[in-house]
């Protein structure tokens, strides 16, 4: 029996007793979880979820996800709504789970009631499968329209908009005041700004008068013609490459599409005369498509032909 089992032993049995104290210093963590200062775990509020109404179709928990980027719809939530024109979408969504989606339509400018606010709102209409407890899924860019504040010790969800709506049957109309302030000085400008008349008193008049006989007359302007000499454009000189010859085998040879042996191309021996000027003809007309070197086939970058070159293993 190891020493400590025995000592243990004693002390519960209490045929021996502990006669010397001692003061252990215990770390903030400790003390802490002793004398139980740690702040209570708070439940978890879940996402939160609002009221809203779309046309005539009333929904009473629609989920606000910061988590998402879109405003989803369902595609028999969008039927069931008869909303107005759609436009196609060439999107993709990667769920939670990882799998992607494709959705087709995007629809813009749903004007989406909360209480006594309407926000216009743009849905992806996806496919999925119908769930009646959440309908839809109101992401990043409706909070951010409505400045929502969501307050997690509280559990409430506060939208606010800078202009309130007064909703009626035939209109949606805002009640924000506006006030009109004039800032023209003049009354010349005043004059020239306003349809209606406007009356100035005699003191305003004169100095309108004062300011036309102040004002210089400039001559009229002399347009100025000059004759624009038509010029075709001149390309430099097209330089021949300079190539080395190989041997060909006994049914191919040489003809040449250029004046001096240049711009060669590869033929069959057994071409007539004919065929063959038919078929330089033919070349000579579509030249720019050829490519004597590596740097005169388009598309395709030097580097691109050149990076790997298998060598035999003897060299």
């Amino acid at each position: 029996m190891p020493k400590y089992a025995k000592f243990l032993k004693d002390i519960i049995s209490k045929k021996r007793k502990l006669e010397e104290h001692e003061t252990v210093m215990l770390t903030k963590e400790s003390s802490a979880i002793l004398q139980k200062k740690l702040s209570p775990k708070l439940k978890d509020p879940g996402s939160f979820t609002i009221p809203c109404t779309i046309g005539k179709s009333y929904f009473d928990r629609a989920l606000c996800d910061l988590g998402a980027s879109i405003n989803l719809m369902p595609i028999f939530v969008f039927r069931k709504l008869g909303l107005g024109e759609v436009k196609p979408t060439t999107i993709s969504l990667q769920l939670a789970d990882r799998s992607i989606k494709y959705p087709r339509i995007v629809i813009e400018d749903v004007l989406v009631k909360v209480d006594k606010f309407i926000f216009p709102t743009d849905f992806i209409v996806l496919d999925m499968d119908e769930d009646e407890e959440i309908p839809l899924i109101l992401g990043r860019p409706f909070l951010v329209t409505g400045r929502t504040l969501i307050d997690v010790q509280q559990g409430k969800l506060v939208l606010r908009t800078h202009s309130y709506f007064q909703i009626s049957d035939r209109d949606v109309s805002m009640a924000d005041e506006t006030c009109e302030i004039d800032f023209l000085k003049l009354p010349l400008k005043v004059c020239l700004t306003h349809s209606t008349p406007v009356k100035f008193k005699d003191e305003e008049v004169k100095e309108c008068e004062r300011y036309l006989e102040a004002t210089p007359l400039f001559p009229p302007m002399q347009p100025k013609v000059e004759d624009l000499k038509s010029c075709q454009p001149t390309s430099p000189p097209e330089e021949p490459p300079k190539l080395e010859l190989k041997p060909l085998p006994s049914n191919l040879r040489y003809a040449f599409l250029g004046q001096d042996s240049t711009f060669p191309v590869i033929i069959n021996r057994s071409l007539s005369d004919v065929e063959e000027e038919k078929l330089l003809r033919i070349l000579r007309e579509h030249k720019k498509a050829l490519g004597w070197t590596i740097s005169d086939i388009k598309g395709i970058s030097p580097s691109i032909c050149t990076h790997k070159i298998l060598m035999e293993d003897n060299i």
